[in-house]
């Protein structure tokens, strides 16, 4: 039976950006096709009882900033606990990752990545889009065809849409997977993800 694995995220969640590299290798490793699944969490907050940061208590936030820290030291992983354009959007970063999956998941997923790494460890705004553009070049991607893409209205439609499926299938956080309408919430629950693929 195959195997297919709906992969709810957003570039600007650094807990995805943790589980990113390995989740993609788990999901080679058992043969299995992902969906990129590009989520806007201010929806999906409303109504599944999470909070925005800047709503959130100073213990929650002091305790996020710690965990961030100890998770970035036993993967290994660079990132800023507090990068420099943290206020900075993600719609556009996600438009971009939308359209790559147009031309192929593998695309898309590699422009996530690369993406993700750009805020989370180099500092760079992913809102601005003649940094998108770079980083999709130097992907070897056709950056002014995924501009162009990025900006249509369908790109919009379908982010929405991603959204409104995320609420209606009871996701709350990201990263969420979801296997068999089994849904694994965090890159600290791969490991049962593995488990479930295995079985």
């Amino acid at each position: 039976m195959p195997k297919t694995i709906d992969y709810f995220f957003t570039p600007v969640s650094p807990w995805s950006y943790f589980g990113h590299t390995r989740f993609v290798a788990l999901a080679a490793k058992h043969g299995a096709t992902v969906v990129p699944k590009l989520m806007d969490l201010g929806p999906v907050f409303a109504v599944s009882g999470g909070l925005p940061l800047a709503k959130r208590p100073p213990q929650r936030l002091a305790y996020r900033l710690a965990e961030l820290t100890r998770w970035r030291e036993y993967l290994g992983i660079p990132l800023n606990v507090q990068p420099k354009f943290f206020s900075s959007s993600g719609e556009s970063g996600t438009k971009w990752i939308l359209a790559a999956a147009e031309r192929s998941t593998g695309a898309a997923l590699d422009l996530a990545f690369a993406i993700m790494r750009a805020r989370w460890a180099e500092d760079r705004d992913i809102a601005d889009d003649a940094t998108l553009a770079a980083i999709a070049t130097a992907l070897g991607q056709d950056a002014k065809a995924l501009a162009a893409r990025a900006d249509d209205p369908e790109i919009a439609a379908r982010h929405a849409a991603i959204t409104q499926e995320a609420i209606d299938r009871q996701v709350f956080g990201a990263p969420t997977y979801i296997y068999r309408d089994e849904l694994f919430w965090g890159q600290d629950r791969l490991d049962f993800l593995d488990r479930a693929l295995a079985k």
